[in-house]
């Protein structure tokens, strides 16, 4: 089976858009969806461009999907980044049961899908992980391949005979800009799709409605961080739940 991994799009909808235009996304028989899908500027037409993918589209929850459900029921907040309640506050009332229903895991075709780890949606591990670490978060599950998100850098490792596969992020990536996302058939392969930056931050600009979206694409679409700079800001995170 082929399969396209999004992972982490975070609202972005023309960085969803580019990849979901690629010719190897267009041919995939699966597009699993990692997690974090809305989280962003633009949730709501995020949310209409993923539902129409139909039943090619395998669904995984996300910290960020849990979380704008909560806030949006009034039920708290959890980051820190304005723009997490406003766009908790743009979601429908249909669009709510559709993200509760998510699951923390998928195994499809032998592979194990999982935003964070499998056990947990806001647990932190690295690349550079020891193989303690990625024994205790993968404790249990059988799966050899496994496909996770959340820290918005791609990468692709070997923990004790398991092979475990970073797709990136596709609208908010730590490290170079463009739309990174995986495909899994034969092998693996990262794959990062370049698109017009400066015409993807204009177009969230004009119909985002954030209050603070030219700040917001700035950072996170036209300049984002270095896959050094996460690394240091996550390191103190990897060895716990967070």
């Amino acid at each position: 089976m082929t399969v396209a991994v999004l992972a982490d799009i975070h609202g972005v909808l023309p960085a969803l858009d580019a990849v979901l235009a690629e010719p190897d996304v267009v041919a995939a028989e699966k597009i699993v969806l990692l997690g974090d899908l809305l989280a962003g500027p633009m949730p709501v037409q995020t949310m209409d461009r993923l539902l129409s993918l139909g039943s090619r589209a395998v669904w995984v929850r996300g910290n960020a999907d849990r979380e704008l459900v909560a806030s949006a029921r009034g039920a708290g907040t959890f980051v820190p980044d304005p723009i997490f309640p406003w766009a908790a506050r743009q979601l429908r009332p249909a669009d709510l049961p559709v993200l509760e229903a998510l699951p923390l895991t998928v195994s499809l075709d032998g592979v194990l899908f999982c935003h964070a780890t499998p056990r947990d949606d806001t647990e932190i591990v690295l690349v550079d992980s020891p193989l303690e670490r990625w024994a205790e978060v993968l404790d249990g599950f059988a799966e050899l391949t496994v496909v996770c998100g959340h820290t918005h850098m791609p990468f692709v490792r070997l923990a004790d005979r398991r092979l475990v596969v970073n797709p990136g992020s596709v609208g908010m990536p730590y490290g170079t800009r463009g739309a990174h996302w995986a495909l899994l058939g034969d092998g693996v392969e990262l794959r990062r799709t370049s698109y017009d930056v400066e015409a993807a931050c204009a177009f969230l600009a004009a119909g985002s409605g954030y209050p603070g979206i030219e700040e917001w694409v700035d950072y996170f679409v036209r300049n984002p961080a270095s896959d050094a700079e996460a690394v240091r800001v996550f390191s103190g995170r990897g060895t716990s739940s967070t």
